[in-house]
């Protein structure tokens, strides 16, 4: 199948962004898993397509390179807000984006007609047993629960940012085996639709440390909902402020719990090149 297609990273975080205005792909899971694969494929973290919508400005789907399809993706959406804008499907710069996860609000922010940073409104956190979901008490949050995993006990912290995540504080993450304790979390029966997973060291009350297993793709450069649940989850913990930056494997967000209870995430998105795919 033919389509043309353009290459994005948000810190790392990669993606496959197609046109679905002009390219029509008949399964988007088996072609996520083809393109995706960094040896045959493309090379990427998820394959994205944008889709009209009777909602919001756009339908943004997400497939992760094992196929699955993803309720949200903070790092997507900022570089979708550049996508739109810079291939004239929009002449906004604040857009509304429909998602499995809701109405997400991204905004390119430009500073002397330069563009500076992709702010986005990633909605409110949801934070009961329900929302997130995991198995139990529906109406009880989970924070600093222990759960007990082949690779040891962890205490985690449950935040949903319409996709599951689990954050786990960790006193050096250096030392701790993502790749070990990341798909058995992800895959523990708490998590009936799997979970996202943060591993976290603090460095102070507005800074921390992260990285992530992330579901359906292993181990990612960054992850902007994953960075948001971890400002929730540092909170919740009273280890961080409302407002904190996050480093991850690929660089740092900007995120802020505010007032409105919404979470508001701060950072880049680049375009890599463009193609057409055979």
């Amino acid at each position: 199948m033919k389509f043309s297609f353009s290459k994005w990273h948000g810190l790392g975080n990669d993606f496959v962004i197609v046109n679905g205005f002009q390219e029509k792909i008949e399964n988007y899971p088996a072609m996520a898993i083809e393109v995706c694969d960094r040896h045959t494929g493309i090379g990427a973290d998820g394959l994205v397509v944008v889709l009209p919508s009777s909602i919001a400005d756009f339908e943004m789907r997400i497939f992760n390179s094992d196929g699955s399809e993803a309720e949200m993706c903070g790092n997507v959406t900022r570089c979708m807000a550049r996508y739109v804008y810079e291939n004239g499907l929009t002449d906004k710069t604040k857009i509304t984006l429909a998602t499995k996860a809701g109405i997400i609000i991204p905004e390119l922010i430009f500073i002397d007609d330069v563009l500076s940073t992709v702010k986005v409104d990633m909605g409110e956190p949801h934070l009961t047993r329900s929302e997130i979901p995991m198995n139990g008490n529906g109406v009880e949050k989970v924070i600093g629960e222990v759960v007990v995993t082949p690779e040891g006990e962890y205490p985690i912290t449950c935040v949903s940012m319409g996709n599951p995540h689990c954050v786990i504080f960790v006193d050096d993450i250096t030392k701790t085996d993502i790749g070990a304790i990341g798909p058995v979390v992800e895959k523990h029966n708490l998590f009936p639709r799997k979970t996202n997973v943060e591993f976290v060291q603090v460095l102070s009350k507005q800074k921390v440390r992260m990285r992530v297993w992330e579901r359906g793709a292993g181990i990612t450069m960054a992850c902007g909902t994953g960075a948001c649940a971890t400002l929730v989850a540092g909170v919740l913990n009273h280890k961080l402020d409302r407002q904190a930056v996050v480093e991850l494997d690929g660089g740092e967000l900007i995120i802020e719990w505010g007032l409105d209870n919404h979470i508001y995430m701060s950072g880049p998105a680049v375009e890599v090149f463009r193609g057409e795919y055979l």
